[in-house]
């Protein structure tokens, strides 16, 4: 057998084993949240948790970590370009499933002193959107389970919710209406996967 065909072989068997972790890509049915809690049961185990500690339901935070990072662990803003070729950095510090800022996930990570807390771990992510949601429930009087309203001042901050900031931005509207939307079909599909 000649080499270049034992290394075919051999580099053929390895991209089949797959390799890599999960977190790093997305479920395979993003619009059914039966099939997301089977083929991931960590992040329907790490989402109940966040559930019972903060009070934010499984299917808001399963529409937030949807629109922000379509469940991707590692999943960043794209980069800036001037001139639209050389290459100016991320637009922002988001990261993870949760694409918390870099300045958010420190407060997070001091308020709860989870110092190890990372934004590509699930657990960690759910935990740091209910910690959000649950501040943002008692400053901003928003029901935990207002998936548009809390996206609103996810995106904007709970200041710029405040002063209504997303009335200049009548694209993340919309957004913020989908996310509601994702949420209702996922509460669904919920009820419906858990009898």
């Amino acid at each position: 057998m000649s080499r270049l065909l034992r290394a075919s072989m051999l580099l053929l068997l390895l991209a089949a084993c797959g390799g890599g972790s999960s977190r790093f890509s997305a479920p395979r049915d993003l619009d059914n949240a039966c099939a997301i809690a089977r083929e991931r049961p960590q992040y329907f185990n790490a989402m109940k948790a966040t559930e019972r500690k903060w009070g934010v339901p499984v299917h808001v935070q399963m529409a937030t970590i949807h629109q922000e990072s379509k469940f991707i662990g590692n999943a960043q803003t794209p980069h800036r370009f001037a001139l639209g070729i050389i290459p100016m950095g991320r637009q922002s510090s988001a990261y993870g499933y949760s694409q918390a800022l870099d300045g958010t996930w420190e407060e997070y990570q001091k308020d709860q002193r989870r110092g190890g807390a990372r934004r590509d771990r699930i657990s960690d992510a759910t935990d740091f959107m209910g910690w959000y949601m649950d501040q943002s429930a008692e400053r901003l009087g928003i029901s935990k389970s207002d998936a548009q309203a809390h996206y609103l001042a996810y995106h904007e901050g709970r200041t710029g919710f405040a002063r209504q900031s997303y009335l200049e931005k009548p694209w993340l509207v919309d957004v913020a209406a989908k996310v509601q939307a994702r949420a209702d079909m996922y509460a669904q599909q919920l009820a419906g996967c858990r009898r």
